[in-house]
């Protein structure tokens, strides 16, 4: 059946929900689709969410059209759901080759609304990098027709669905992944970071991991983590404990993270916790500070010691510790104002890079390059020790953290085997 004025085909759906049927009728007007009416609707069985399958031209796609798209236009509209245009990848290159070539792309995955940016009722959610090249090409008087899915009417767990689904591929990082799903469960966390100063005020999580790129979303959970699982640790019984702390996964729904939320509910008001986070924010720029120029520029070569306090296992053990301190001012206070060190940058990464056991193999590259569980424990080790006295890193203490470390898995693994022991 089409409807009265036969812009719509909705044999596959039956009756439309309420606006949907204006909705389309607005895209008709504004897009121009080159298929002949009436147009079929169809439904994601999965969700409920209409879609239809469209062509447009290059020059009514352009105007109407935005990459600049919110995963949740009503609560956290100045925050993006999309990965960033990658300006420099070789295959986005060819892609504006082909475009200038007058090639017809197709599978656009688009919203239809003006709940915001009126001027611009088709919001692209997949295929912003095509976009961006049929734009270019439009500007070299290239104007092809391409295919669009497009959707209407969106409820947030719908957009989350089509957002995630348009950017499921092998290039995408599971960054993007945890930035909207954090996205969809509140501003919580990321106004938290902002607050601390691990985000700038209004910045967002970073959508992959990369030198110089914001905290992600797994960075801060991780942090956050490790801080409540530090202070569950004895003090008294610190050198017979496990204290191996944890890499939350990325890319996947997080249970530690979902049970710490419901563990403490007043998490976001933490004073302790707030005082940490900041401590850290402080520690990542004097980290960094020590390797710039007059001008404020990145010496050569130092890329991977100006970001030291970002590698997962420094990150993860900082925090760790600051837990098990919270209940010793004094001593966290001194773990804190590693910071302040003078003459040397805070982490002595040059000392971290000579860091090694014995027992290590050929390719290891010193304390502070990996993220494995016993580098995460070798730092929470090294962080501990600084914090009896609080003055510099050096490798002295590094390699004291390295033997305590050994000694304690060696420890726990002799009374795990006790254990198992039974009497006769």
């Amino acid at each position: 059946m089409t409807d009265g004025v036969g812009t719509l085909d909705t044999r596959l759906v039956g009756d439309l929900a309420p606006g949907v049927e204006a909705l389309i009728a607005d895209f008709v007007q504004v897009c121009k689709p080159v298929e002949s009416l009436p147009i079929l609707v169809m439904q994601d069985n999965a969700t409920g969410a209409y879609f239809v399958e469209v062509h447009l031209l290059a020059d009514t796609l352009a105007p109407a059209a935005t990459v600049d798209v919110a995963l949740d236009p009503d609560d956290s509209a100045e925050y993006r759901a999309n990965r960033d245009v990658v300006e420099d990848h070789v295959a986005f290159a060819k892609m504006k080759e082909d475009a200038k070539g007058a090639r017809a792309f197709s599978n656009l995955v688009c919203e239809f609304t003006r709940a915001y940016d009126e001027g611009h009722p088709l919001k692209i959610i997949g295929g912003q990098h095509r976009f961006t090249a049929i734009l270019e090409a439009l500007k070299d008087g290239v104007n092809e027709h391409h295919g669009v899915k497009l959707y209407f009417a969106l409820d947030t767990e719908q957009r989350l669905d089509v957002q995630l689904i348009s950017n499921t591929n092998i290039a995408v990082s599971t960054d993007l992944f945890d930035r909207m799903t954090e996205t969809l469960a509140g501003p919580e966390l990321r106004e938290w970071c902002q607050k601390a100063g691990l985000l700038n005020s209004g910045e967002d999580f970073a959508d992959r991991r990369v030198r110089g790129n914001p905290i992600t979303v797994r960075a801060a959970r991780t942090f956050i983590v490790n801080y409540f699982r530090g202070r569950e640790v004895d003090p008294k019984k610190f050198d017979s404990t496990a204290t191996t702390p944890v890499l939350l996964k990325s890319g996947v729904e997080v249970d530690e993270w979902a049970a710490l939320k419901v563990q403490n509910p007043t998490i976001w008001e933490d004073k302790n916790l707030a005082l940490a986070g900041k401590e850290f924010a402080l520690l990542i720029d004097a980290q960094r500070s020590r390797f710039l120029t007059a001008a404020g520029k990145l010496k050569p070569g130092a890329a991977d010691s100006a970001d030291k306090a970002m590698n997962y296992a420094v990150l993860s053990a900082w925090a760790y510790v600051a837990g098990v301190l919270s209940k010793n001012k004094a001593r966290q206070k001194r773990h804190f104002e590693l910071r302040t060190v003078q003459g040397k940058d805070p982490l002595n990464a040059p000392a971290l890079a000579r860091g090694r056991h014995k027992t290590d193999q050929d390719n290891y590259r010193g304390l502070g390059y990996r993220t494995d569980a016993k580098e995460r424990g070798r730092l929470v080790e090294l962080f501990y020790l600084q914090a009896v006295d609080g003055s510099q890193i050096t490798g002295a203490k590094i390699d004291l953290a390295i033997k305590k470390a050994f000694a304690k898995e060696a420890l726990l693994e002799v009374s795990r085997a006790s254990e198992k022991v039974k009497p006769s």
